[in-house]
């Protein structure tokens, strides 16, 4: 696999590079510069939903490693690498923290090396695989995870590439299933909701020119995923304001169009 050269399709926009250049990252080429800037002239808040959920990331993360005492996460739809990765944000609060990274895109397939560090006491790993592909996944993650010991399930902006309901909700199906009570899954998923019609505009522009498609899904819809489980507090909220501290004069971060969540598996 290390002498493959992947087909990265620069011609074409993909999510995760355009993602990347709304970080202010450089693993990107012309065409996903090109609709991230006509995405944003359309609705300049994509830049705060993509700091939110990163930030968001970072929360949940040292929540479940430092409050929840969780040791092992399986982060699916991983994207490109940047600061604070799971890895890097679990082990500082717990070093013998163990993670497996999941995606299928061909750049962050390049870029995985950059994710496969780890202190001496923790482990971190990689594959190639689509999310809907419970099987493969589970039986990669029992190589690096101890899945009889509680897994944090991290599923941020993944679902909404799930396009039917229906299989969406077996995949988290599938992967609660195969892990032990006192386990998580954390979510992440765009929404209308929140976000007021030049969202819906913008999602339906990157649809037609990016890959691959994504949708939107109503609170409702996000909270059915976790059927079964326990919520976290505060609950399903916008992902801006899931445990993030207020400023001095008490007033909570602006919302953006991105749900956040963390539920238990009792």
């Amino acid at each position: 696999m290390a002498n493959e050269q992947p087909d990265l399709r620069t011609e074409t926009a993909q999510n995760a590079r355009v993602w990347n250049y709304w970080l202010g990252g450089k693993d990107n080429f012309t065409a996903d510069r090109l609709v991230g800037d006509r995405v944003y002239r359309m609705y300049p808040s994509i830049v705060q939903v993509a700091r939110a959920d990163r930030a968001f990331l970072g929360r949940a993360v040292r929540f479940l490693a430092g409050e929840r005492g969780v040791r092992q996460f399986l982060d699916l739809g991983t994207g490109l690498p940047t600061a604070d990765n799971t890895h890097e944000v679990a082990q500082r609060v717990a070093p013998a923290a163990r993670v497996l990274y999941v995606d299928n895109d061909p750049l962050v397939l390049r870029q995985a090396r950059t994710l496969l560090t780890s202190t001496p006491e923790g482990a971190t790993d990689y594959m190639e695989a689509d999310v809907r592909d419970t099987e493969a996944v589970l039986a990669r993650a029992r190589r690096t995870l101890e899945l009889n010991e509680p897994v944090a399930i991290m599923m941020l902006g993944i679902l909404n590439f799930v396009l039917d309901d229906g299989e969406a909700q077996a995949v988290v199906d599938d992967l609660v299933a195969a892990v032990p009570s006192g386990s998580y899954v954390a979510i992440t998923h765009p929404t209308l909701e929140l976000g007021g019609d030049a969202n819906t505009e913008a999602m339906e522009f990157f649809n037609s020119n990016a890959e691959p498609p994504l949708r939107a899904r109503t609170g409702v819809q996000v909270a059915a995923f976790l059927h079964g489980l326990e919520l976290e507090e505060p609950g399903l909220v916008s992902c801006s304001r899931w445990r993030a501290p207020k400023r001095r004069d008490g007033v909570e971060p602006p919302l953006v169009a991105q749900y956040g969540v963390v539920a238990r598996k009792p």
